[in-house]
């Protein structure tokens, strides 16, 4: 019944446009373990009103028969500030009508008034006890996307069999409910209550337990620039070091304000590197901010850059903060922990195409490490389950620039991130020292781990299936690679088929997905290298990584050999000439 929509179809009708068509209604997007996120547009390829009906009553039906108090504890909807004008389709829009589809079953929604950072959501789930949450956003995405993010009553990500069950539950309820699209329905109901108010003053008290040196942060002279990328981040990281008692940032001016065109950046993801943070180079320079905090436009990743001696800009990778961060907490845990038998029941988690800094420092410090799959929701299940045992998860870390740093959100969070990055570059300050020199004494204490990722970019399904398939089959038949260039194959671990090298019988420990591909080499040099294909985006991604034991500090070696393990991996194993890919360009 959107007017948008439904003329856009009865035009390419009227054209005989079949191609167009069939792009449109050719397969129905597909909900996974990340929800949805597609274009916005017509058809049920696209994120628009009718698909966004349709995924709610699935979600709806399939809540119904997990929760028997369903209708008691109720679901948590969020949205970002998404629009997409040739097609009427908004976050908001979609959120009114994902609630009016719960509270016509009767089913109490807490719906944010305004747009929220996605981490909100998942706190929301677990402050008020709710059964799930969704959250409206396309996070990084170019703008003309759109995403439906799902949690569970545990306040973590859905993972499998959940995403099988939803998406069966969303092919049986296809057809419109009644009054599905009158979203105005919902003003007047008293199942609507908006948390807006609430959450903010509580999400900001939790954090606050993360804040170890208030009396540095009343006192710092240290200057720092936010940007949040035309995104929802700029209020909240304002609110965050208010909580702090920290001065506020600086905020990027043309960046501050919410837009859905993005106009000043060409993908609007600080994990893209420079080019996003041109304005924010600019603004600190001109106000004599030495560090930089970015988030993307909605608020659940974080990248930071910091000012070096020689004038440049050092933008640091998500695994790099990783190990500031990891050890940061670590540090601000210990101190306040006088018993030492406490040790044992720590844990920090960080995903498996993601540094190996946290284990080194676990290893030597003796609390506990874990690696998890790829992806958020990973760490957030396993962290619920650590903690439902007593157990004290201090941090998780993704080195697609995401951080859990404050157990009240299990899931990535860059408010608290910002903040926390802020409270320890103050501390760093009183004691002379810089970020980066910082990283580097980390480095110095538990080994040098230097990693380099990338990614090219692949449309055609086809040949991201063959070029995995060569791999198994590298030397004939179920045959992996045996070395590559100079560098020898010491274990192989295959996560789509289940198969480990390394284990007595084979068979890899972390779960295995037949739907995703997902290769993890380890070299006779102490190098390793994984090679996935990625769930919401067309690029076969490369993560690859040298640990040095401690005592190892020629950092230029260590950077020269990884520099040609990674071109070997390239020419090797990618074949971008043969494959027709498309590499990353800054």
């Amino acid at each position: 019944q959107n007017p948008k929509t439904s003329a856009i179809v009865k035009q390419l009708v009227t054209e005989g446009n079949a191609r167009e068509l069939q792009k449109y209604f050719g397969s129905r997007m597909e909900f996974g373990t990340a929800g949805l996120r597609a274009a916005m547009g017509a058809g049920i390829s696209h994120m628009n009103d009718l698909t966004i009906i349709q995924t709610t009553q699935g979600f709806c039906r399939y809540l119904e028969k997990n929760f028997s108090d369903l209708k008691k504890r109720g679901v948590v909807i969020g949205f970002d500030a998404r629009a997409h004008l040739s097609s009427g389709g908004s976050s908001k829009r979609f959120a009114r009508l994902a609630a009016n589809t719960f509270i016509s079953q009767g089913v109490p929604v807490y719906l944010f008034s305004d747009i929220t950072p996605t981490p909100f959501v998942p706190y929301t789930v677990t402050h008020l006890r709710l059964c799930a949450g969704i959250m409206v956003t396309a996070s990084h995405n170019p703008k003309q996307d759109n995403g439906y993010k799902v949690y569970w009553e545990n306040g973590a990500q859905i993972i499998s069999p959940h995403d099988k069950g939803i998406s069966q539950a969303i092919e049986e309820n296809q057809e419109p409910w009644p009054h599905a699209w009158e979203d105005k329905l919902i003003d007047s109901s008293l199942l609507l209550h908006d948390p807006y108010a609430t959450v903010n003053k509580e999400y900001f008290k939790d954090i606050q337990k993360q804040c170890f040196y208030r009396n540095i942060n009343k006192e710092t002279n240290l200057k720092f620039v936010h940007t949040s990328v035309h995104g929802v981040g700029h209020k909240f990281v304002q609110l965050a070091f208010k909580a702090f008692d920290l001065s506020p940032p600086f905020a990027v001016p043309e960046q501050k304000d919410p837009d859905p065109e993005f106009p000043t950046v060409k993908y609007p993801n600080p994990e893209e590197g420079k080019g996003v943070l041109t304005l924010s180079f600019a603004l600190a320079e001109k106000d004599g901010a030495k560090i930089i905090l970015a988030n993307d436009p909605d608020a659940d990743r974080l990248a930071v850059a910091e000012k070096q001696e020689s004038g440049e800009w050092k933008v640091f990778s998500g695994n790099e903060l990783g190990a500031l961060l990891g050890w940061w907490i670590f540090t601000c845990w210990k101190n306040n922990n006088k018993d030492t038998r406490a040790i044992k029941d720590v844990y920090m988690l960080s995903s498996t195409v993601s540094s190996k800094i946290l284990r080194a420092i676990a290893l030597k410090e003796g609390f506990h490490f874990e690696e998890t799959l790829t992806g958020f929701k990973w760490m957030g299940n396993r962290a619920k389950q650590l903690m439902d045992q007593g157990k004290a998860v201090l941090f998780a870390f993704e080195e697609a620039i995401g951080y859990m740093c404050c157990p009240a959100v299990l899931d990535k969070d860059g408010v608290s991130a910002a903040v926390i990055t802020a409270e320890m570059a103050s501390f760093l300050a009183t004691r002379n020292l810089s970020l980066s020199q910082q990283l580097k004494a980390v480095y110095d204490e538990y080994g040098f781990h230097i990693t380099k990722a990338s990614y090219f970019i692949c449309h055609d399904p086809k040949v991201i299936q063959q070029l995995f398939d060569n791999l198994r089959n590298f030397d004939g038949k179920n045959t992996y690679p045996k070395s590559c260039g100079r560098f020898k194959v010491s274990g192989i671990r295959d996560l789509t088929t289940g198969y480990d090298s390394s284990q007595p019988d084979q068979k890899a420990i972390l779960p295995t997905s037949k739907s995703s591909q997902m290769i993890t080499f380890t070299f006779a040099n102490g190098g390793v290298a994984t090679m996935r294909t990625s769930g919401t985006e067309p690029k076969i991604k490369y993560y690859s990584e040298l640990c040095a034991p401690p005592g190892n500090s020629d950092v230029e070696q260590l950077n020269a050999e990884l520099d040609e393990l990674v071109n070997a991996l390239e020419k090797h194993f990618f074949q971008p000439e043969k494959n027709n890919l498309q590499r990353k360009t800054e």
